[in-house]
């Protein structure tokens, strides 16, 4: 199995983030700026904390281009810590609750939660969002588009057709929107539900959505359990620091239904003219309720995925721990931190299922370069219009 390969290194508070990112092919044009947006957009939202106005993310280029074009060669980036405080932070005397602070130092065998938390934490998100940035770009270059959405924070809910009335505005709106939503008639409500938690000292969770709208059909295996879609998507969605579910479709609601209104009929494109999967030949299907996968593989559907993020654990008012020397009863050391952070982890988990769907591709389709790609793609398409 190749496509794509990715790793990242970094601390919190260290020197720096670096990403690799190998498998691109060659003659993918890279818009750098477009990178330094998608990190712009991690550290938006309301209700963001203080470390936000510290750090302005932006990416450094190190290998794999020549002239603004991919080299097929792996590509290297950097992105620069400003709270450059490693040495000089003190090392917690309590584990956090809800961090893997505590697990971390039962697992190295240390009472050191530094050692643990300044990998642990969602900073390394950062270096996601640049590579995934760059894999968004391949997939935009087969005509294949990621949107993320917020549909619930702390419990209050976005209209739930939401995605349907934006419509063509739904980029305007999300831009428009402090929390990333489709929904300006409730943003008034979700500012005071944040407004309510920072003041009583605690924090909320919420709920993303994203949107994959162009991606062929049989992306994925049905053999081989390990290259199931689904699987791999789910992994790298709860990868991310704080994801407690993860959905695609109706999710949990197809449990409660009677399969004649839990699947997707099989209809002609004529009956189905909106759906995604009548561009791909003789066959789309009657809805989505699937949420574009089936048996491990896209059914070019979109894909519709939702994503569960707890609260953050790090609260002002602190959760009851103990020290790590005598055992004492303690309230746990509170570090610098947001009210809520969904908004941005909807960007993050656009990065990294453009990074596991852009690999998907590049193994159902094999390419050096990106010419190599569309044309294997648009092969591939012709012949299963008659299937």
């Amino acid at each position: 199995m190749k496509g794509l390969r990715w790793t990242t290194a970094g601390e919190s508070h260290g020197k720096a983030l670096v990403g690799i990112l190998e498998g691109m092919p060659a003659g993918l044009a890279l818009d750098l700026a477009r990178v330094d947006g998608e990190l712009a957009r991690r550290q938006g939202g309301y209700g963001r904390g203080g470390r936000m106005k510290i750090e302005t993310d932006r990416a450094e280029l190190l290998s794999g281009v020549r002239a603004g074009l991919t080299l097929g060669a792996p590509l290297a980036l950097l992105v620069p810590n400003r709270d450059q405080t490693i040495e000089r932070l003190p090392v917690p005397d309590n584990p956090r609750p809800g961090h893997a602070d505590l697990a971390g130092c039962q697992r190295l065998g240390v009472a050191d939660p530094r050692a643990v938390l300044e990998r642990a934490s969602a900073r390394e998100t950062t270096m996601r969002v640049a590579l995934g940035a760059l894999a968004r770009q391949l997939l935009e270059a087969v005509d294949v588009e990621l949107f993320a959405h917020l549909v619930e924070l702390g419990g209050v809910a976005v209209r739930p057709d939401a995605w349907e009335s934006a419509g063509a505005r739904r980029a305007e709106l999300r831009a428009g929107s402090e929390f990333y939503c489709l929904d300006p008639g409730r943003e008034p409500e979700l500012r005071a539900r944040v407004d309510a938690a920072r003041d009583a000292r605690d924090t909320l969770g919420g709920i993303f959505e994203v949107r994959v709208l162009g991606l062929p059909p049989g992306l994925g295996h049905y053999a081989t359990p390990s290259e199931r879609l689904g699987a791999r998507l789910g992994g790298a969605l709860f990868s991310i620091p704080a994801m407690k579910g993860v959905e695609f479709g109706l999710g949990f609601e197809t449990a409660r239904r009677a399969g004649s209104e839990a699947h997707d009929a099989i209809v002609p494109p004529a009956e189905a003219p909106h759906s995604g999967s009548a561009r791909w030949g003789r066959f789309a299907r009657a809805t989505n309720r699937a949420g574009g996968l089936e048996g491990g593989m896209t059914t070019g559907e979109e894909l519709v995925v939702r994503v569960a993020m707890k609260p953050i654990p790090t609260l002002r008012a602190g959760l009851p721990s103990l020290t790590f020397g005598t055992g004492e009863p303690v309230q746990a050391t509170y570090q610098r931190s947001d009210v809520t952070s969904v908004p941005a982890a909807s960007v993050v988990g656009e990065a990294v299922l453009a990074l596991e769907l852009a690999s998907a591709l590049l193994e159902r389709f094999p390419a050096a370069s990106v010419a190599e790609l569309r044309a294997g793609l648009a092969r591939w398409a012709d012949s299963i219009r008659d299937l």
